[in-house]
């Protein structure tokens, strides 16, 4: 017993000097990251820049693209029937058409035109 306890202490203080002097091994890995990191923001660049270059290369006046439209007003955009319930429940609770368009996302002429809609009897269930 004499003899164990020193030794065991020995080899404590040799494999913890021992320690220091080995190569760690986190810190190859930790290195290749690094690198493989670094080689990834790069790329990402030069794929920016290559997609910038293209889309200022291939930018052509718009007017050759376009067909000419008519705009009319029975081109509206559809409201679906849920958010037409939804503006009528809230008119009929008593909110001014300024809230009624801010809480749907509407603007005022559209819930104008859908509150009419059900004061007319037309109902979207």
């Amino acid at each position: 017993m004499d003899y164990v306890m020193p030794g065991l202490i020995v080899l404590a203080i040799l494999l913890l000097i021992l320690s220091f002097f080995l190569k760690d091994p986190y810190k190859e890995l930790k290195n290749e990251l690094d690198q493989f990191s670094m080689q990834q923001i790069q790329d990402m660049y030069q794929l920016k820049r290559k997609i910038k270059i293209l889309e200022e290369e291939l930018l052509i006046d718009d007017s050759e693209f376009k067909s000419p439209t008519v705009f009319s007003p029975s081109n509206k955009k559809e409201i679906h029937a849920i958010l037409k319930n939804q503006v009528w429940s809230l008119a009929k609770q008593g909110l001014t058409i300024d809230q009624i368009a801010k809480q749907s996302s509407l603007s005022s002429d559209d819930v104008q035109a859908i509150i009419n809609e059900f004061s007319s009897g037309e109902r979207y269930e």
